[in-house]
């Protein structure tokens, strides 16, 4: 089974969603035969690199809201992280554009770690406070799960990369996604948004069923014969 997740980095839903969807694996009979696919998606393309600005303030200045409204959204999700086991601390997170971390994300899928670097960067951009659109934090980021600073460095310089963000986004348009997390599974069925766990568990059960060539509703072994002859 492959599940595809169009994602960004600093999505606060994309985190708990991803976390929700490991915790349906958890119990999942065929988790070992499950791939989970990265797919790179950008909410804000036009949000800067760095700024001075809180992400309180970037907010409240983005939706044309008070402060103290962006606070108390920022606060709820907090909450509704802690209770999917995640610790964010909007407190010191920074403003970051995500484009540059796609680019390495991009690289990671390449050399099956994928998984790895998304859930650093997601660490780092919602617990560390860390800027996830600088080169030497992507560096050290990348370090930690086995991609050396000159591979980093070619997937932030080479053109291809760039294009593979690009390519991913355009997907999403086609096939009409309006927001992230956005799951995919075996390109049948869809689930939006950080749902929770036991709808991920309904939906990967109904996938394997269907995968299966057919499905025995037999009460018991009945009498038959075997390929070998035997009766």
């Amino acid at each position: 089974m492959t599940i595809e997740i169009w994602s960004d980095v600093m999505c606060p839903f994309c985190y708990i969603g991803k976390r929700h969807l490991e915790k349906a694996l958890e119990d999942f009979p065929e988790k070992d035969k499950v791939k989970v696919v990265w797919k790179s998606f950008q909410l804000n393309p036009n949000m800067p690199e760095s700024s001075d600005e809180s992400v309180y303030e970037y907010l409240a200045k983005a939706k044309g809201i008070s402060l103290e409204q962006s606070i108390q959204m920022h606060k709820r999700v907090e909450e509704m992280a802690a209770n999917a086991g995640l610790d964010y601390n909007f407190d010191i997170a920074k403003v970051a554009n995500s484009f540059k971390a796609h680019r390495v994300l991009q690289l990671a899928k390449r050399k099956n770690l994928g998984d790895e670097l998304k859930e650093t960067l997601l660490e780092a951009y919602f617990t560390k406070g860390k800027n996830t659109s600088d080169t030497k934090t992507l560096v050290e980021l990348a370090n930690s799960v086995g991609i050396s600073g000159d591979e980093v460095e070619l997937a932030l310089n080479e053109e291809q990369f760039a294009h593979y963000v690009k390519q991913d986004i355009e997907e999403a348009r086609q096939i009409g996604i309006q927001g992230v997390p956005f799951f995919v599974f075996d390109r049948k069925y869809a689930v939006s948004g950080a749902q929770p766990i036991e709808h991920f568990k309904a939906t990967l059960e109904k996938v394997q069923a269907e995968c299966s060539p057919f499905i025995d509703t037999s009460p018991e072994q009945g009498d038959s014969c075997d390929i070998e002859g035997n009766c």
